[in-house]
């Protein structure tokens, strides 16, 4: 399945930045031919080859590795996961925000009839101020979607392998 680009829907958390000074907000959904819960979804997203390379990057900067024991403790409910912090978490979502409070990352499940579940993953960039964040975000836009895009599909295959 190829991820796409949705609105961000209204009753996520993510929506909250949506037309409220954000400087970019973004929403990419799957489609999961199963059942998979938000649990399983956080583990397949942020253990992903992808994100893996993500990971490394994050290690080096925090100068400690970041080990899959911490994806499955925010699978389970810890309140962070290396350089972010649990926003919020309700029924199938999850809203993490950077330490820096410059970024939210958003993930969702939802159930659909037959059997399938409905992946989403967004962002916001909500950072403003003088070190120029919303210009660099502007440069970054583009490759952010191919990598986003790139983030859903490889948990959706990797939720299908099981």
């Amino acid at each position: 399945m190829i991820p796409r680009a949705v609105p961000v829907p209204r009753d996520s958390s993510l929506s909250r930045y949506v037309g409220q000074g954000a400087t970019y907000t973004d929403c990419y959904e799957v489609m999961f031919p199963g059942r998979a819960d938000l649990g399983e979804f956080i583990t397949a997203f942020y253990t992903t080859w992808l994100f893996r390379l993500e990971r490394l990057v994050l290690a080096a900067v925090l100068r400690r590795p970041i080990r899959d024991a911490e994806v499955a403790a925010l699978a389970a409910g810890a309140d962070s996961f290396a350089v972010w912090q649990v926003e919020t978490r309700g029924e199938g979502q999850i809203l993490l925000c950077d330490t820096r409070g410059a970024t939210r990352s958003w993930l969702a499940v939802a159930p659909k009839e037959g059997g399938v579940t409905r992946l989403l993953f967004g962002s916001a960039v909500v950072a403003h101020g003088p070190d120029g964040l919303p210009r660099a975000v502007h440069l970054f836009t583009p490759l952010h979607r191919v990598y986003a895009r790139g983030l859903l599909r490889l948990a959706e295959w990797k939720l299908r392998k099981g």
